[in-house]
């Protein structure tokens, strides 16, 4: 992936370059700037990073420092797998083994004609 250029310096939106001077607005704020990168300034901070749904909460450490915000909160919802559930067989639902054939203890001793 192409970086931004060294001399343009690190996207960081114009309200956020305002909130990082008064580091108590931006405790449990709202963002919607994904694109914006993480400035050391923000770190020990907690954020509201909206997914395109809802805010997503989110804490800021030195290892997120250069990142977007975008990156920490996910906007696909995540899916089971399916490998849990066998091909054709529903859940909840047991299957009798008398369905397929198979014999009960009444029918032991019994030839094929007396059943």
């Amino acid at each position: 992936m192409p970086r931004r250029s060294i001399w343009k310096g690190s996207f960081v939106d114009a309200f956020l370059l305002r909130m990082k001077k008064k580091r108590d607005l931006l405790l449990n704020r709202k963002i919607w700037s994904r694109r914006s990168s993480i400035l050391p300034e923000f770190v020990n901070c907690s954020v509201r990073i909206y997914n395109g749904k809802t805010p997503v909460r989110c804490k800021i450490t030195e290892g997120k420092v250069g990142h977007k915000f975008g990156e920490f909160a996910s906007t696909r919802k995540r899916r089971l797998s399916r490998t849990n559930i066998g091909p054709g067989r529903k859940r909840g639902k047991k299957e009798s083994l008398s369905a397929y054939g198979t014999k009960r203890k009444s029918d032991f001793g019994k030839t094929w004609s007396e059943s």
